[in-house]
């Protein structure tokens, strides 16, 4: 019986000391330095605050999850890019009659590069398009708006930094 509560405890302190990180986060161990630039607003539709929103937010997910330091000058790796759609549409109708906007969509549309200065073959340049859908609720779009934006952000910002640190 000793020998089976020995074991038991060894197991339990064997599977305590391990961990498993499922980030996936594929940096070289020679990439110290990251430059983002700002993302140009070049929408039909501007919203004043959506390229710092944008651009903000990017830097801060590369602060928080990776290891590279943010610079504006030379670094190992850029990431650049510019805001080339937002649009607000509605996307279902409730009443026939009155034509009331149901299910509104909000869309937004980032085209992105990525340059490795490390590795060149992953860099790349694609466009990225997110999308939430939402009613109205009695809420007008313009209180709606800031925290749709940030949520769409957060998809488009998955994306772009999966696709450039995630490599899968």
């Amino acid at each position: 019986m000793k020998k089976l509560s020995i074991l038991l405890v060894l197991i339990v302190v064997m599977f305590n000391s391990c961990s498993v990180s499922l980030k996936g986060i594929s940096i070289p161990d020679n990439m110290k330095t990251i430059n983002v630039q700002f993302f140009e607003n070049n929408a039909p539709l501007v919203i004043p605050t959506l390229s710092q929103d944008f651009t903000e937010a990017l830097k801060k997910r590369i602060r928080e999850q990776t290891r590279l330091s943010l610079s504006q000058n030379e670094a190992d790796a850029t990431i650049e890019g510019r805001i080339t759609n937002y649009e607000i549409v509605p996307v279902t109708i409730t009443d026939n009659q009155q034509l009331t906007p149901g299910t509104n969509r909000i869309t937004i549309t980032i085209t992105a590069k990525y340059t490795n200065n490390i590795n060149p073959k992953q860099s790349f340049e694609e466009t990225f398009t997110k999308f939430k859908n939402f009613p109205l609720n009695g809420s007008t779009i313009q209180q709606l708006e800031p925290q749709l934006i940030k949520d769409v952000n957060v998809m488009l910002i998955d994306d772009i930094f999966n696709r450039a640190f995630a490599q899968w």
